[in-house]
Protein backbone atom coordinates (compact mmCIF):
# COMPACT_ATOMS: atom_id res chain seq x y z
CA UNK A 1 0.00 0.00 0.00
CA UNK A 2 2.79 2.39 0.91
CA UNK A 3 4.58 1.63 -2.36
CA UNK A 4 1.45 2.40 -4.42
CA UNK A 5 0.86 5.64 -2.53
CA UNK A 6 4.45 6.65 -3.27
CA UNK A 7 4.20 5.71 -6.94
CA UNK A 8 0.97 7.69 -7.33
CA UNK A 9 2.53 10.81 -5.85
CA UNK A 10 0.64 11.20 -2.59
CA UNK A 11 2.16 13.41 0.08
CA UNK A 12 2.57 12.98 3.85
CA UNK A 13 2.80 9.20 3.43
CA UNK A 14 3.26 7.37 6.70
CA UNK A 15 2.73 4.04 8.42
CA UNK A 16 1.60 4.56 12.00
CA UNK A 17 2.30 2.43 15.07
CA UNK A 18 -0.78 0.23 14.57
CA UNK A 19 -0.06 -0.36 10.87
CA UNK A 20 -2.44 2.04 9.10
CA UNK A 21 -1.01 3.44 5.86
CA UNK A 22 -1.93 7.06 5.08
CA UNK A 23 -1.31 9.31 2.08
CA UNK A 24 -2.76 12.68 1.09
CA UNK A 25 -3.79 14.02 -2.31
CA UNK A 26 -3.52 17.73 -1.66
CA UNK A 27 -6.27 20.08 -2.74
CA UNK A 28 -5.96 23.69 -3.83
CA UNK A 29 -7.63 24.85 -0.61
CA UNK A 30 -11.06 25.87 0.59
CA UNK A 31 -12.83 22.53 0.31
CA UNK A 32 -13.72 19.79 2.80
CA UNK A 33 -11.24 17.14 3.82
CA UNK A 34 -12.47 13.73 2.70
CA UNK A 35 -11.03 10.51 4.11
CA UNK A 36 -11.33 7.31 2.07
CA UNK A 37 -10.50 4.30 4.25
CA UNK A 38 -10.40 0.66 3.13
CA UNK A 39 -9.25 -2.04 5.53
CA UNK A 40 -6.38 -4.25 4.40
CA UNK A 41 -6.79 -7.17 6.81
CA UNK A 42 -8.67 -10.44 6.27
CA UNK A 43 -9.81 -13.06 8.77
CA UNK A 44 -7.75 -15.96 7.43
CA UNK A 45 -4.55 -17.35 8.90
CA UNK A 46 -1.30 -16.58 7.07
CA UNK A 47 -0.88 -20.22 5.99
CA UNK A 48 -4.16 -20.15 4.02
CA UNK A 49 -3.49 -19.84 0.30
CA UNK A 50 -4.84 -16.64 -1.23
CA UNK A 51 -4.15 -17.63 -4.82
CA UNK A 52 -7.00 -16.40 -7.02
CA UNK A 53 -8.89 -18.90 -9.14
CA UNK A 54 -10.97 -17.50 -11.98
CA UNK A 55 -14.03 -19.10 -13.52
CA UNK A 56 -15.53 -16.83 -16.15
CA UNK A 57 -16.38 -13.55 -14.42
CA UNK A 58 -16.03 -14.99 -10.92
CA UNK A 59 -12.86 -14.67 -8.85
CA UNK A 60 -12.43 -17.14 -5.98
CA UNK A 61 -10.02 -16.55 -3.10
CA UNK A 62 -10.21 -16.11 0.68
CA UNK A 63 -10.67 -12.38 1.30
CA UNK A 64 -11.25 -11.48 -2.36
CA UNK A 65 -14.47 -9.68 -1.48
CA UNK A 66 -13.85 -8.62 2.11
CA UNK A 67 -11.92 -6.49 1.68
CA UNK A 68 -9.51 -7.00 -1.24
CA UNK A 69 -11.94 -5.79 -3.89
CA UNK A 70 -12.58 -2.57 -1.98
CA UNK A 71 -8.87 -1.88 -1.54
CA UNK A 72 -8.53 -2.37 -5.30
CA UNK A 73 -11.37 0.07 -5.94
CA UNK A 74 -9.74 2.68 -3.71
CA UNK A 75 -6.41 2.36 -5.51
CA UNK A 76 -8.12 2.41 -8.91
CA UNK A 77 -9.87 5.64 -7.90
CA UNK A 78 -6.54 7.19 -6.95
CA UNK A 79 -5.00 6.13 -10.27
CA UNK A 80 -8.00 7.52 -12.16
CA UNK A 81 -7.65 10.89 -10.45
CA UNK A 82 -4.03 11.05 -11.54
CA UNK A 83 -4.77 9.84 -15.06
CA UNK A 84 -7.35 12.58 -15.69
CA UNK A 85 -5.31 15.19 -13.72
CA UNK A 86 -8.26 15.78 -11.41
CA UNK A 87 -8.05 19.02 -9.44
CA UNK A 88 -10.00 19.61 -6.24
CA UNK A 89 -10.21 22.11 -3.40
CA UNK A 90 -10.29 19.86 -0.35
CA UNK A 91 -7.62 17.35 0.62
CA UNK A 92 -8.40 13.70 -0.10
CA UNK A 93 -6.82 11.42 2.49
CA UNK A 94 -6.37 7.76 1.51
CA UNK A 95 -6.06 5.25 4.36
CA UNK A 96 -5.33 1.53 4.23
CA UNK A 97 -6.51 0.54 7.69
CA UNK A 98 -5.65 -2.45 9.84
CA UNK A 99 -7.41 -4.65 12.41
CA UNK A 100 -10.91 -3.96 11.14
CA UNK A 101 -11.70 -7.63 11.58
CA UNK A 102 -10.54 -7.44 15.21
CA UNK A 103 -13.13 -4.88 16.20
CA UNK A 104 -12.45 -1.81 14.00
CA UNK A 105 -9.33 -1.15 16.06
CA UNK A 106 -7.06 0.24 13.37
CA UNK A 107 -9.23 3.02 12.05
CA UNK A 108 -10.60 3.84 15.50
CA UNK A 109 -6.98 4.47 16.48
CA UNK A 110 -6.51 6.56 13.32
CA UNK A 111 -9.45 8.83 14.17
CA UNK A 112 -8.14 9.25 17.72
CA UNK A 113 -4.71 10.39 16.48
CA UNK A 114 -5.45 12.51 13.38
CA UNK A 115 -7.34 15.71 12.58
CA UNK A 116 -11.09 15.23 12.33
CA UNK A 117 -12.15 14.90 8.67
CA UNK A 118 -15.20 16.65 7.24
CA UNK A 119 -16.44 13.54 5.44
CA UNK A 120 -15.62 9.83 5.68
CA UNK A 121 -16.14 7.28 2.90
CA UNK A 122 -15.44 3.62 3.62
CA UNK A 123 -15.37 1.17 0.68
CA UNK A 124 -16.70 -1.93 2.44
CA UNK A 125 -20.22 -3.23 2.00
CA UNK A 126 -22.91 -4.63 -0.25
CA UNK A 127 -22.94 -3.69 -3.93
CA UNK A 128 -25.54 -1.00 -4.53
CA UNK A 129 -26.28 -0.24 -0.87
CA UNK A 130 -25.17 2.60 1.40
CA UNK A 131 -24.67 2.20 5.15
CA UNK A 132 -24.88 5.42 7.14
CA UNK A 133 -25.28 3.97 10.64
CA UNK A 134 -23.24 1.96 13.09
CA UNK A 135 -24.02 -1.27 14.86
CA UNK A 136 -22.76 -1.14 18.41
CA UNK A 137 -20.53 -4.16 18.90
CA UNK A 138 -19.77 -5.47 22.40
CA UNK A 139 -17.41 -8.44 22.80
CA UNK A 140 -17.21 -9.95 26.29
CA UNK A 141 -15.59 -13.09 27.69
CA UNK A 142 -17.12 -14.75 30.75
CA UNK A 143 -14.57 -16.95 32.54
CA UNK A 144 -15.76 -19.45 35.18
CA UNK A 145 -13.18 -20.79 37.62
CA UNK A 146 -12.89 -23.49 40.28
CA UNK A 147 -10.14 -25.31 42.22
CA UNK A 148 -10.75 -28.39 40.04
CA UNK A 149 -10.80 -32.01 41.15
CA UNK A 150 -10.08 -35.57 39.98
CA UNK A 151 -13.05 -37.33 38.41
CA UNK A 152 -13.17 -39.75 41.38
CA UNK A 153 -13.65 -36.78 43.71
CA UNK A 154 -15.93 -34.82 41.43
CA UNK A 155 -19.33 -35.98 42.70
CA UNK A 156 -21.05 -32.93 44.20
CA UNK A 157 -18.03 -30.71 43.50
CA UNK A 158 -18.80 -27.29 41.95
CA UNK A 159 -17.74 -27.28 38.30
CA UNK A 160 -17.48 -24.51 35.70
CA UNK A 161 -19.04 -26.90 33.18
CA UNK A 162 -22.47 -26.77 34.80
CA UNK A 163 -22.18 -23.01 35.19
CA UNK A 164 -21.33 -22.51 31.52
CA UNK A 165 -24.12 -24.83 30.42
CA UNK A 166 -26.73 -23.11 32.61
CA UNK A 167 -25.61 -19.59 31.70
CA UNK A 168 -25.65 -20.26 27.96
CA UNK A 169 -29.07 -21.86 28.20
CA UNK A 170 -30.49 -18.87 30.09
CA UNK A 171 -28.92 -16.34 27.72
CA UNK A 172 -30.47 -18.00 24.69
CA UNK A 173 -33.86 -17.70 26.39
CA UNK A 174 -33.61 -13.90 26.44
CA UNK A 175 -36.27 -12.14 24.38
CA UNK A 176 -35.52 -8.88 22.58
CA UNK A 177 -36.40 -7.21 19.26
CA UNK A 178 -34.52 -8.37 16.17
CA UNK A 179 -32.38 -6.26 13.86
CA UNK A 180 -32.47 -3.80 12.15
CA UNK A 181 -33.66 -1.75 15.16
CA UNK A 182 -33.26 -4.48 17.78
CA UNK A 183 -30.26 -6.64 18.57
CA UNK A 184 -28.49 -9.91 17.88
CA UNK A 185 -26.43 -12.05 20.26
CA UNK A 186 -24.03 -14.85 19.42
CA UNK A 187 -21.96 -17.07 21.69
CA UNK A 188 -19.03 -17.71 19.41
CA UNK A 189 -16.52 -19.54 21.59
CA UNK A 190 -16.67 -22.10 24.38
CA UNK A 191 -13.27 -23.20 25.65
CA UNK A 192 -11.65 -24.85 28.65
CA UNK A 193 -10.55 -28.00 30.34
CA UNK A 194 -7.33 -29.87 29.73
CA UNK A 195 -7.95 -33.59 30.31
CA UNK A 196 -10.75 -36.18 30.43
CA UNK A 197 -10.38 -37.09 34.07
CA UNK A 198 -10.61 -33.79 35.93
CA UNK A 199 -13.02 -31.01 36.75
CA UNK A 200 -11.71 -28.05 34.74
CA UNK A 201 -10.23 -25.17 36.67
CA UNK A 202 -11.30 -22.71 34.01
CA UNK A 203 -13.96 -22.60 31.32
CA UNK A 204 -15.22 -19.64 29.33
CA UNK A 205 -17.64 -18.51 26.66
CA UNK A 206 -17.70 -15.33 24.60
CA UNK A 207 -20.63 -13.10 23.71
CA UNK A 208 -20.84 -11.00 20.55
CA UNK A 209 -23.69 -8.53 21.15
CA UNK A 210 -24.76 -6.05 18.47
CA UNK A 211 -27.43 -3.36 18.16
CA UNK A 212 -27.77 0.08 16.55
CA UNK A 213 -29.74 1.24 19.62
CA UNK A 214 -27.34 2.44 22.36
CA UNK A 215 -29.98 2.13 25.11
CA UNK A 216 -30.94 -1.42 24.17
CA UNK A 217 -27.30 -2.41 23.72
CA UNK A 218 -26.28 -1.27 27.20
CA UNK A 219 -29.41 -2.75 28.77
CA UNK A 220 -28.80 -6.18 27.22
CA UNK A 221 -25.13 -6.05 28.15
CA UNK A 222 -26.01 -5.44 31.79
CA UNK A 223 -28.66 -8.18 31.72
CA UNK A 224 -26.26 -10.75 30.24
CA UNK A 225 -23.64 -9.96 32.88
CA UNK A 226 -26.21 -10.08 35.71
CA UNK A 227 -27.57 -13.47 34.62
CA UNK A 228 -24.06 -14.88 34.28
CA UNK A 229 -23.05 -13.66 37.76
CA UNK A 230 -26.20 -15.14 39.29
CA UNK A 231 -25.42 -18.51 37.69
CA UNK A 232 -21.85 -18.43 38.97
CA UNK A 233 -23.07 -17.74 42.50
CA UNK A 234 -25.70 -20.49 42.31
CA UNK A 235 -23.16 -23.01 41.01
CA UNK A 236 -20.59 -21.87 43.61
CA UNK A 237 -17.83 -21.13 41.09
CA UNK A 238 -15.76 -18.03 40.45
CA UNK A 239 -16.40 -15.63 37.61
CA UNK A 240 -14.12 -13.24 35.77
CA UNK A 241 -15.62 -10.84 33.22
CA UNK A 242 -13.20 -9.66 30.51
CA UNK A 243 -14.38 -6.92 28.14
CA UNK A 244 -12.62 -7.26 24.80
CA UNK A 245 -14.21 -4.24 23.15
CA UNK A 246 -17.17 -1.90 23.28
CA UNK A 247 -17.75 -0.18 19.95
CA UNK A 248 -20.64 2.19 20.55
CA UNK A 249 -23.93 2.19 18.65
CA UNK A 250 -24.79 4.94 16.17
CA UNK A 251 -28.57 4.89 16.62
CA UNK A 252 -31.68 3.45 14.99
CA UNK A 253 -33.14 4.68 11.70
CA UNK A 254 -35.47 6.97 13.66
CA UNK A 255 -32.58 8.38 15.65
CA UNK A 256 -30.51 8.94 12.48
CA UNK A 257 -33.10 10.74 10.36
CA UNK A 258 -30.77 13.75 10.12
CA UNK A 259 -27.88 11.59 8.92
CA UNK A 260 -30.06 9.97 6.26
CA UNK A 261 -30.81 13.43 4.83
CA UNK A 262 -27.13 14.44 4.66
CA UNK A 263 -25.81 15.24 1.14
CA UNK A 264 -23.14 12.54 1.55
CA UNK A 265 -25.79 9.83 1.84
CA UNK A 266 -28.17 11.18 -0.75
CA UNK A 267 -25.41 11.83 -3.28
CA UNK A 268 -24.18 8.26 -2.92
CA UNK A 269 -27.73 6.95 -3.40
CA UNK A 270 -28.20 9.14 -6.50
CA UNK A 271 -24.92 7.97 -8.05
CA UNK A 272 -25.84 4.35 -7.35
CA UNK A 273 -29.10 4.93 -9.20
CA UNK A 274 -27.32 6.70 -12.07
CA UNK A 275 -24.92 3.77 -12.44
CA UNK A 276 -27.71 1.21 -12.18
CA UNK A 277 -26.24 -0.23 -8.99
CA UNK A 278 -29.09 0.50 -6.53
CA UNK A 279 -29.91 -2.42 -4.25
CA UNK A 280 -27.71 -4.61 -6.39
CA UNK A 281 -27.75 -7.56 -3.97
CA UNK A 282 -30.90 -9.57 -3.14
CA UNK A 283 -32.71 -8.00 -0.20
CA UNK A 284 -30.46 -4.94 -0.11
CA UNK A 285 -31.83 -1.46 0.51
CA UNK A 286 -30.51 1.74 -1.04
CA UNK A 287 -29.46 3.15 2.33
CA UNK A 288 -29.51 1.49 5.73
CA UNK A 289 -29.03 2.91 9.23
CA UNK A 290 -26.64 0.19 10.26
CA UNK A 291 -23.13 -1.04 9.54
CA UNK A 292 -20.18 -2.97 10.92
CA UNK A 293 -17.30 -1.27 9.09
CA UNK A 294 -14.64 1.37 9.63
CA UNK A 295 -17.40 3.94 9.09
CA UNK A 296 -18.75 3.06 12.55
CA UNK A 297 -16.26 5.06 14.62
CA UNK A 298 -16.94 8.03 12.35
CA UNK A 299 -20.70 7.74 12.85
CA UNK A 300 -20.47 7.63 16.64
CA UNK A 301 -18.18 10.70 16.52
CA UNK A 302 -20.89 12.53 14.52
CA UNK A 303 -18.66 12.72 11.43
CA UNK A 304 -20.75 12.40 8.23
CA UNK A 305 -19.71 8.87 7.33
CA UNK A 306 -20.88 6.10 5.03
CA UNK A 307 -19.79 2.68 3.89
CA UNK A 308 -20.33 2.07 0.19
CA UNK A 309 -20.62 -1.19 -1.65
CA UNK A 310 -17.69 -2.67 -3.49
CA UNK A 311 -17.72 -5.37 -6.13
CA UNK A 312 -20.51 -7.92 -5.96
CA UNK A 313 -19.23 -10.68 -3.72
CA UNK A 314 -20.33 -13.46 -1.42
CA UNK A 315 -19.11 -16.05 1.06
CA UNK A 316 -17.35 -13.49 3.25
CA UNK A 317 -15.10 -15.08 5.90
CA UNK A 318 -15.34 -18.45 4.13
CA UNK A 319 -12.76 -20.30 2.06
CA UNK A 320 -15.28 -20.27 -0.80
CA UNK A 321 -15.40 -16.45 -0.92
CA UNK A 322 -15.87 -14.93 -4.38
CA UNK A 323 -16.20 -11.60 -6.22
CA UNK A 324 -17.46 -10.74 -9.70
CA UNK A 325 -14.71 -9.06 -11.71
CA UNK A 326 -17.03 -7.07 -13.98
CA UNK A 327 -18.55 -5.24 -11.02
CA UNK A 328 -15.24 -3.64 -10.03
CA UNK A 329 -15.63 -0.90 -12.67
CA UNK A 330 -19.03 0.46 -11.54
CA UNK A 331 -17.88 0.26 -7.91
CA UNK A 332 -14.82 2.33 -8.75
CA UNK A 333 -16.96 4.79 -10.70
CA UNK A 334 -19.14 5.21 -7.62
CA UNK A 335 -16.19 6.03 -5.38
CA UNK A 336 -14.63 8.40 -7.91
CA UNK A 337 -17.85 10.28 -8.72
CA UNK A 338 -18.85 10.54 -5.07
CA UNK A 339 -15.49 11.96 -4.04
CA UNK A 340 -15.28 14.28 -7.02
CA UNK A 341 -18.78 15.63 -6.37
CA UNK A 342 -18.16 16.44 -2.72
CA UNK A 343 -14.54 17.54 -2.59
CA UNK A 344 -15.26 21.12 -3.62
CA UNK A 345 -17.97 21.53 -0.96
Amino acid sequence: MKAVFEKEGLSDIRVDSIGNVTGVRKGTGGGPTIVIAAHMDVVFANDISRKVRRSGDTLFAPGVGDNTSNVANMLATLRTMNAVKFRHKGDIVFVGSTQEELGLRGFTWWLDHNPRPDLLIVPDGFYGSISYGALGIYWTKYVFTSPGAHTLASRGTPTPVRAVAEAIDKLYQLQFPALPDGAVMNIGQVHGGAIFNAVPQELYFTVDLRSPDPVLLDSLDRTITRITREVAERQKVGLRVEVDQKNQAGGTAKQLEGARAHPLVQTAVDINRFLGMSAGMPGAEEAVATGATDANPGVVRKIPAIAIGGSKSGGAHQLSEFALASTALPSTKLLYLLTATLTDG
